[in-house]
C-alpha cells in the first residue's frame, strides 16, 4: 500500500510538471500569435488587393499584344508545391493538416505528374520537410529554414527563385500550400495558384476593365508582376506562422485542462489509497489489541 501511495503521488508530481509547461507555452504563442496576428491582418488587405489588380491586368492584356511570361499556360508537365508548415511542433494536428492539403492536392490535381516523378515540394518550416522527406516525396529544402530568420527579403528569394524556374521552364505551374490565419482556433488549409498568374474570371454582363499605363504597359507589368508575386508568397507565409502560433497555444490550452482532468483523477486515486492504508492501519491495531485482550 505505502508503495501504490508513492507511485501516486510522483504521477502527481510529473503531471503538475508537465502543466506548468504547457501553461508557460500557452503564455509565450498567446504573445507571439498577438504580434504575428497584427502582421497578417494588416498585410491580408493590402495583399489581396494587389492580387486582384494583377489578374485584372492579365485578363485585360489581349493574347498576342504583351509577352507575360509569368502568365504563360502550357500543357503542365513538371510542377511545383511550395508547402509551408512550422518548425517546432507541439501545435496540435496542424503541420499535419498542412501535410495532407498537399497530399490531396497532388492526388487531385497532379496524380498524372506525379506518377512520372514531375512533382518537387519547396518546404517552408523543417517539419514539413521531415515529413515529406521520409514519405518518399521529391523534396528541396533550401528554404526550409525561413522561420529561423522571418523576413520579406528571404521570402523574395524564394519568390524570385521559382519565378526563374518558370521562366526557365523547370515547372510549368506552381502552387502554394498553407494554412490561411481565421482565429487563435480556426485555420483554412488552402492550396493557392502562384504561377502561372491566374486570370480573374469574367462574369456574365461584366464590363471588362480598361486600364491607362503610364508609364507604358510593358515596363510598368514587368516591374509589377515580380513584386506582386513576391508579396504573395510573403502574406501566404505571414499566415501561416500565425496559424501556427494559434494552433500552438489553443493544444497547449487543451493540454493544460486535460492535466487539471488528470489531477482530479490521481487526487481521488491517492484519497482512496490513503484511506485504505489507514483503515488497514486501524483493523491491524484493533486485531491486535483484541487478540492481547
Amino acid at each position: 500500500m505505502p508503495g501504490q501511495l508513492k507511485e501516486v503521488r510522483n504521477r502527481i508530481k510529473s503531471v503538475q510538471s508537465s502543466q506548468q509547461i504547457t501553461k508557460a507555452m500557452k503564455m509565450v504563442s498567446a504573445a507571439k500569435l498577438r504580434r504575428a496576428q497584427d502582421a497578417i491582418l494588416q498585410m491580408r488587405p493590402y495583399a489581396q488587393k494587389l492580387q486582384e489588380m494583377l489578374s485584372n491586368i492579365v485578363s485585360s492584356v489581349e493574347d498576342g499584344t504583351l509577352e507575360l511570361n509569368l502568365a504563360e499556360n502550357r500543357p503542365v508537365e513538371k510542377v511545383l508545391l511550395i508547402v509551408i508548415t512550422s518548425d517546432r511542433g507541439l501545435a496540435g494536428a496542424y503541420n499535419t493538416n498542412v501535410v495532407k492539403a498537399a497530399k490531396a492536392t497532388i492526388q487531385e490535381k497532379y496524380a498524372a505528374q506525379y506518377a512520372k516523378g514531375n512533382v518537387t515540394i519547396w518546404n517552408i518550416g523543417k517539419k514539413g520537410w521531415e515529413t515529406m522527406s521520409r514519405a518518399g516525396f521529391k523534396t528541396d529544402a533550401t528554404f526550409k529554414d525561413i522561420f529561423l530568420q522571418l523576413t520579406f527579403s528571404n521570402v523574395e528569394a524564394a519568390a524570385k527563385a521559382a519565378m526563374n524556374a518558370f521562366q526557365n521552364n523547370e515547372f510549368d505551374a506552381i502552387d502554394i500550400v498553407y494554412s490561411e490565419f481565421k482565429n487563435a482556433a480556426t485555420q483554412l488549409f488552402n492550396t493557392e495558384r502562384f504561377l502561372p498568374i491566374p486570370k480573374q474570371p469574367v462574369k456574365e454582363g461584366a464590363k471588362k476593365v480598361d486600364f491607362i499605363f503610364e508609364p507604358e504597359k510593358e515596363t510598368l507589368i514587368a516591374e509589377l508582376m515580380p513584386k506582386i508575386l513576391n508579396i504573395q508568397l510573403y502574406k501566404a507565409v505571414l499566415d501561416a506562422h500565425a496559424s501556427e502560433h494559434g494552433a500552438r497555444m489553443t493544444a497547449m490550452d487543451k493540454a493544460s485542462e486535460n492535466a487539471n482532468e488528470l489531477l482530479k483523477s490521481l487526487k481521488i486515486s491517492y484519497n482512496r489509497a490513503r484511506q485504505a492504508a489507514i483503515t488497514t492501519e486501524l483493523t491491524e491495531i484493533v486485531s491486535g489489541a483484541a487478540a492481547l485482550g
